[in-house]
């Protein structure tokens, strides 16, 4: 099984319980292929992996041919994504600004919020680059460039500042997790995010060690303080499964999805996740 996933250090993490042996299904041998968010996103519009990781904002572009799992999620709280600039500079209404794909959540928030704003699509590593030398006036950090972006930048705004004032506060920010091809088995499905869920648990388990290995194999861009922080941050306890207040911030996602007219119809996340009741009728 094929499990496609971004390269930034969360998901590494959360994987990487697997691809070291300490977590296994039957009969299954797992293998794991890292591209960076969007490609993942329009890969999963295209059908083209069995499980990957998907952007929350993507999620009702896709729902007819997968379904949500509850495991592998990361929100932030407190923090997410950020709007940097160049230090003393100041925007205009019309400001040119880079974004890390069509269908990633912070860009969604980001389109409602500046809705004026010159947007150019480009790979997240190059955008910290693009605004240092003025191809562009600002643009959207992901991942750990959150916590390690240069000196001459500075922050223009929080993304978790404009998902408090659009949704109203008190929620996290819904920001990625996986998803999985419906016509898949349904037992195998229920299979699958029991073991995905299971790595992670695993993987926050043994924390230290893991993130040891992933540093002395070069498997993350970062150093060993940063990797701490950042998986505190986007790997965290609350990334094992889904809980009843991460679903009412994918339900707020959406409904805001839809009420800016990103979606056709109204989406409810708890409507697409795998039925595991499935399981436990089937073994009665």
């Amino acid at each position: 099984m094929l499990i496609a996933h971004s390269p930034d250090a969360d998901d590494i993490f959360m994987y990487y319980a697997i691809k070291f042996g300490w977590v296994g299904m039957n009969n299954v041998s797992f293998e794991n292929i890292a591209l960076d968010i969007e490609t993942l996103n329009e890969a999963t519009l295209k059908g083209t992996y069995d499980i990957a990781a998907i952007s929350f904002a993507l999620y009702p572009h896709v729902k007819d041919e997968y379904a949500p799992l509850r495991t592998a999620v990361s929100f932030g709280e407190g923090y997410g994504p950020k709007l940097i600039k160049l230090k003393g500079t100041k925007l205009k209404r019309n400001f040119k600004v880079a974004l890390s794909g069509k269908y990633t959540t912070n860009a969604m928030l980001f389109r409602i919020a500046y809705p004026d704003a010159r947007i150019t699509y480009m790979n997240f590593l190059e955008i910290e680059d693009a605004v240092k030398s003025g191809k562009v006036d600002a643009g959207v950090l992901i991942h750990e460039s959150i916590l390690t972006y240069a000196d001459e930048l500075e922050v223009e705004r929080e993304i978790w500042d404009v998902w408090q004032e659009l949704s109203g506060g008190g929620l996290p920010l819904p920001l990625g997790g996986m998803a999985i091809r419906r016509s898949l088995p349904l037992n195998k499905a229920i299979e699958y995010e029991k073991t995905l869920t299971k790595a992670v648990d695993v993987a926050r388990q043994h924390k230290e060690r893991l993130s040891k290995m992933l540093i002395e194999r070069d498997l993350v861009r970062v150093d060993a303080p940063t990797l701490d922080k950042y998986l505190e941050l986007y790997a965290n306890d609350d990334s094992v499964s889904l809980s009843q207040i991460q679903l009412q911030a994918i339900d707020k996602l959406y409904e805001l999805g839809y009420k800016h007219g990103f979606y056709d119809m109204p989406v409810k996340i708890e409507d697409y996740l795998i039925p595991t009741q499935y399981e436990s009728l089937r073994n009665s």
